[in-house]
């Protein structure tokens, strides 16, 4: 006999899992089918975690670098990628063993399979251990599959090979050379661990700037750090003709034009960094009646999470529109909230995921992080705001930290002086953006932000200086 849930989890990433566990805490009968060849999640296993350790043995060999500068001499410098992947695997061990217990702890039904859906309460799960499948009911589900590495036609690049972060990731021994196909968080993050240890990077981007979408000023303080390091070289607003490999060398050579006319670059290796698209792929969606966008194929639904059928919800890469695993765990949790309601087990209102807040950072060197509105959307949504911005190589602890790049930028809204958005480029971007996220919360305003002590010198006081400016008198 089929057993019936009232809510399925399809997925046990990190959305998957909060929303399991949200849903088990609400008195939901739960099972969560997990298709990944290990348990764990993206961010575990081959995003956040991981990337986050090869960076940090990446910039503590470029500290070591700059030692001269700060009266210091040590020996020769030398770089071990297997003991820098042995140490990134003993620690990823010990976050992904902790998720594999939480999946299967007990406290919902775990399944080791795939799911495709048969109607809108039907999927048909087909476990890995001997390929046997069987029926499962729902009376609620969540989508929560993540996403993969996006495939973007390139002439030769498939005949040529080509690394992806997975790849990177992984591997003991690291090309003297690599060209980096893009510049985003994943392409730039990659593109400084390799620097960071001395390799040779050039990254080509197909949009005008890095970090497409930002504002300008953040992505051009961004590039001139980056352009001025020993190992990189930049370029933008490229358009990619092909990719060759000379069979006797095997270097690989991209061949691609920008505004100054046709150009070649040739490098060890390519690392594949265009961007990530929904896992969708044999879920049979459509006979669940599910929709997805047109351009790029995430699932649709509202800010409730619901898909365009009401009893199932969405949350993390899947449906987006932010790809950051703290957002998609909200998304999960409120999934699990809502879908509570509609099993009559909550009678409290429905939850909708506010994106006021959005976060995201960026572990380049220097770091970017951002939170709120950028200049751009502060236009589009018709604020009346102004901007004021201050330098790191002005500010005097990163002055001593010997750290100058960059700035902090705070967004204001001119007639209440509500702190709109703040970006920042520059020493422990990710670290210190936290402040404004806090204040942001509370709804604060740069009046309100300068009554906050400040201890001399930290980073942190930085940010009285744009808020100083955009302060409202009277």
């Amino acid at each position: 006999m089929n057993k019936t849930y009232d809510f399925l989890v399809i997925g046990g990433g990190s959305a998957g899992y909060a929303a399991a566990r949200t849903a088990h805490d609400l008195g939901l009968s739960t099972a969560v089918i997990d298709g990944a060849a290990e348990l764990g999640g993206l961010c575990i296993l081959r995003g956040c975690m991981p990337s986050k350790s090869l960076i940090e043995s990446s910039n503590r060999s470029r500290a070591m670098r700059r030692a001269p500068e700060f009266g210091l001499r040590a020996g020769e410098i030398s770089v071990h990628t297997d003991e820098i992947i042995a140490r990134k695997r003993r620690l990823i061990s010990e976050f992904a063993e902790y998720r594999r217990g939480q999946l299967a702890d007990g406290r919902f039904d775990l399944i080791r399979g795939t799911a495709a859906f048969t109607g809108p309460h039907t999927v048909e799960a087909t476990r890995h251990e001997d390929g046997s499948t069987e029926t499962i009911e729902f009376k609620t589900a969540l989508i929560a599959t993540g996403s993969s590495i996006s495939r973007v036609p390139i002439k030769g690049l498939e005949e040529a090979g080509y690394w992806t972060s997975d790849e990177v990731l992984t591997a003991e021994i690291l090309p003297e050379s690599t060209i980096v196909l893009g510049g985003g968080a994943i392409a730039l993050e990659m593109a400084c661990y390799l620097e960071g240890l001395g390799k040779e990077v050039t990254v080509i981007q197909r949009s005008k700037q890095l970090l497409s979408g930002s504002d300008p000023d953040i992505a051009g303080a961004l590039a001139t750090a980056l352009a001025e390091r020993e190992n990189m070289t930049l370029f933008t607003g490229t358009s990619i003709l092909e990719v060759r490999r000379d069979d006797d060398t095997g270097m690989k050579t991209v061949i691609f034009t920008d505004e100054d006319g046709e150009k070649s670059v040739s490098a060890a290796e390519i690392l594949y960094a265009l961007g990530r698209s929904p896992n969708t792929a044999g879920l049979h969606l459509e006979t669940a009646g599910i929709e997805v966008e047109k351009s790029g194929g995430r699932i649709m639904c509202g800010h409730d999470q619901r898909t365009g059928v009401p009893h199932i919800f969405a949350a993390g890469d899947v449906c987006g529109p932010h790809e950051v695993v703290h957002i998609a765990i909200e998304q999960g949790e409120i999934a699990a909230h809502n879908a509570a309601i509609l099993r009559g087990v909550k009678t409290d209102p429905v939850r909708e995921i506010s994106y006021r807040l959005k976060l995201l950072g960026i572990f380049t060197d220097p770091e970017v992080a951002m939170v709120g509105l950028s200049e751009a959307e502060a236009r589009a949504e018709g604020h009346q705001f102004a901007t004021a911005s201050y330098p790191f190589n002005d500010h005097g602890k990163s002055m001593i930290k010997g750290e100058m790049h960059g700035f902090v930028k705070m967004i204001a809204d001119v007639k209440t002086g509500e702190i709109l958005g703040a970006s920042v480029v520059g020493p422990d971007a990710v670290e210190i953006i936290h402040e404004v996220v806090v204040a942001m919360h509370f709804h604060a305003t740069t009046n309100e932000f300068l009554k906050i002590p400040h201890y001399h010198p930290t980073l942190s006081e930085i940010w009285t200086y744009p808020a100083e400016d955009l302060s409202i008198s009277g």
